[in-house]
């Protein structure tokens, strides 16, 4: 079973290209759109690259394997 690492934000919503940040998979937005494009990323389950699509509360958020969730 995989861990799930919970990811707190104090905000309604958080971009995907914020939480790239945020949990230090990219050091700046410049390195998002490259990101996007070289790992398979999912929210929800369905497959995701739009840098701005707005993450809530209990998305379930998995990048190449390794799986967060908004709370």
């Amino acid at each position: 079973m995989a861990i799930i690492e919970e990811v707190k934000i104090d905000s309604e919503f958080i971009t995907l290209g914020q939480f790239l940040k945020y949990v230090d998979l990219v050091s700046s937005g410049g390195e998002v759109r490259e990101f996007l494009i070289e790992n398979k990323i999912t929210v929800n389950s369905e497959a995701e690259n739009k840098r701005g699509k707005k993450l809530y509360r209990n998305d379930l958020v998995c990048i190449n394997e390794k799986q967060y969730k908004i709370c």
